[in-house]
C-alpha cells in the first residue's frame, strides 16, 4: 500500500499497537514526497516517566550526508514498517548526535547480555518491543525469544513460519519495568542490561503481579504495556486490575479488542469486568461476541446491577482528626454500642468528608496523647454511591478488608458496607 494512502486511512500518526524494532529499522523517511533517507536508529529517554519515551528518530542519508536526529514532534506519520514522514524546513539544525541521557535502541541495547540482580545470565536482547499510545511511542520491553533471534540474524520468514507452526515458540519479553535505569553517560555502552528481578522470577510474572505493576503506572504508560500483551495474558491480567483502573483501561480499548478479551473469559468473569462500564459500552462490546455467550453474560450482568449503597449501614464510628486517642478509648464503649462497624474508626472533616481511617488495632497500640490525624491512613480505599455488588465483591477480594466506606460527591461519607453484607447481597441477587 502506498505511503500516502496509509496516511489518508488514519487520523493520527500512530495506531495503538505493538512495534518491533527489527521491523522498523530501514524504513524509508520522506520529506513531503521525497525520500531523504532511512531509519537507522530510535532514540529514547528514561527521564519522562516509568516507561522510556521515544524522543527522536535517527535518519541516515546517502552520499555522505550527515545523519539527521529528528525530534518525535516533527514526525507526522510513522507505521509498523518504520516508514515515516517528517516536517522540517532545513537539514542543518537536525544534524546532531544523541547527548547525555539519550539512548539509541539499536546501537546501545541490541545484542546486549541480560543479567538479573544476582548477575546470572538470562538471555540476549535480540529485539526491542515498543508500544504506541496517543501518538507517543514507548519502549515496553526487551525481546529475548528464539523468534527474536531468528529475526535478528535475518531469518524473518523462518521465524514467522516457526511461530505459526509451534505454539511453544513464544515471546520471552521482559517488561521494561524489570530493567534497571541505564547509565546516563552511556557512550556506546559495553555493559550488560541489568534487571531488578531474579532470573527465576522473570518467567513467573503472573497476571496478579502484572496487574500490580500496571496500577502503579500513569494511564498512558499502563496502556502502552497492556496493548502489547497477548490476548490470554491481557485477559487474565485485566481480571486482576482494581475496578476503577479496569474501567479506565477498558474504556480506552478499541471495541474489537475489548470483545476479544471478553471472549477469552468465562461468562462470570466477563460479567464482573463489564459491570464496571457504562451500559452503552457494554452493548457495543457484547455485540461483537458470540450470541450464546452474550446472553449468558447479560443474564449475569442483570444480577450485578444493584447499587451497593442499598446494602450499606449508616451505623459506624466517626471522629475528627484532632481527637486524641485517649479520649476515643475512654468513650469507645458508648460510641460503639449502637455501631454495626466497630473494627474501623472513620476520620471525617466538619463537612462530613472522609479524610482517613484508623484500624482498631492501631488505636489500641497508639500513644493516648496522639491525635487520630497522626495515626490515620489517609489514602482510603472507597466505593462510590453508584458502584454495584459486583464491584464491591472484587474490592473485598482484592484488599481483604472487613468493611469498605462508601463516599459521594466531595468525598462525603454516605455509608459503610461490611464484608458479610456483600456476601448476603450476592445471595439476594
Amino acid at each position: 500500500m502506498p505511503l500516502e494512502k496509509n496516511i489518508e486511512m488514519t487520523s493520527s500518526k500512530l495506531e495503538s499497537m505493538a512495534y518491533l524494532l527489527s521491523n522498523l529499522i530501514g524504513g524509508k523517511a520522506k520529506l513531503g514526497d521525497k525520500i531523504i533517507g532511512s531509519l537507522s536508529d530510535i532514540v529514547m529517554s528514561e527521564h519522562n516517566g516509568t516507561l522510556p519515551e521515544v524522543t527522536h528518530l535517527l535518519i541516515s542519508r546517502p552520499f555522505g550526508h550527515k545523519t539527521l536526529m529528528v525530534p518525535w514532534d516533527k514526525v507526522v506519520f510513522f507505521d509498523h514498517h518504520g516508514r515515516s514522514i517528517i516536517d522540517i524546513h532545513a537539514f542543518e539544525p537536525f544534524e546532531n548526535e544523541p547527548g547525555e541521557g539519550q539512548f539509541c535502541l539499536r546501537d546501545h541495547l541490541l545484542d546486549k547480555k541480560v543479567v538479573d540482580c544476582d548477575d546470572a545470565d538470562v538471555e540476549v536482547v535480540y529485539d526491542i518491543k515498543l508500544a504506541a499510545r496517543k501518538n507517543k511511542l514507548y519502549v515496553a520491553g526487551v525481546d529475548c525469544s528464539r523468534a527474536g533471534f531468528l529475526r535478528r540474524i535475518g531469518l524473518r520468514r523462518l521465524s514467522d513460519m516457526i511461530r505459526g507452526l509451534a505454539a511453544s515458540i513464544k515471546d520471552e519479553m521482559i517488561p521494561w519495568t524489570c530493567v534497571q535505569p541505564l547509565p546516563s553517560k552511556i557512550g556506546r555502552f559495553s555493559g550488560n542490561v541489568k534487571l531488578n528481578v531474579l532470573k527465576t522470577s522473570i518467567a513467573e510474572i503472573n497476571p496478579v503481579d502484572l496487574a500490580d505493576i500496571l496500577e502503579e503506572l500513569e494511564h498512558e504508560h499502563r496502556m502502552a504495556i497492556f496493548n502489547q500483551l497477548d490476548t490470554e495474558k491481557a485477559s487474565d491480567t485485566l481480571e486482576e486490575i482494581e475496578p476503577r483502573v479496569q474501567r479506565e483501561m477498558v474504556a480506552s480499548l478499541p471495541v474489537n479488542r475489548a470483545a476479544e478479551l471478553v471472549n477469552d473469559m468465562s461468562p462470570a468473569q466477563a460479567a464482573d469486568m463489564l459491570a464496571a462500564l457504562p451500559a452503552t459500552d457494554i452493548d457495543a462490546i457484547l455485540e461483537k461476541i458470540d450470541a450464546a455467550e452474550r446472553e449468558k453474560i447479560r443474564a449475569l450482568l442483570e444480577k450485578h446491577d444493584d447499587h451497593i449503597l442499598g446494602f450499606a449501614t449508616t451505623h459506624y464510628i466517626t471522629f475528627s482528626p484532632d481527637t486524641r486517642v485517649g479520649d476515643v478509648m475512654n468513650n469507645f464503649r458508648d460510641v460503639a454500642r449502637d455501631a454495626d462497624i466497630v473494627m474501623y474508626i472513620y476520620i471525617t472533616s466538619p463537612s462530613g468528608a472522609l479524610i482517613g481511617v484508623v484500624d482498631i488495632k492501631e488505636l489500641l497500640q497508639a500513644d493516648p496523647s496522639c491525635h487520630l490525624g497522626d495515626i490515620m491512613v489517609a489514602n482510603v480505599v472507597t466505593l462510590g454511591e453508584e458502584d454495584t455488588v459486583a464491584t464491591a465483591t472484587k474490592m473485598f477480594s482484592r484488599y481483604g478488608f472487613r468493611a469498605i466506606p462508601i463516599v459521594g460527591e466531595d468525598d462525603i461519607l454516605k455509608g459503610v458496607i461490611p464484608y458479610r453484607d456483600v456476601v448476603l447481597a450476592q445471595k439476594l441477587v
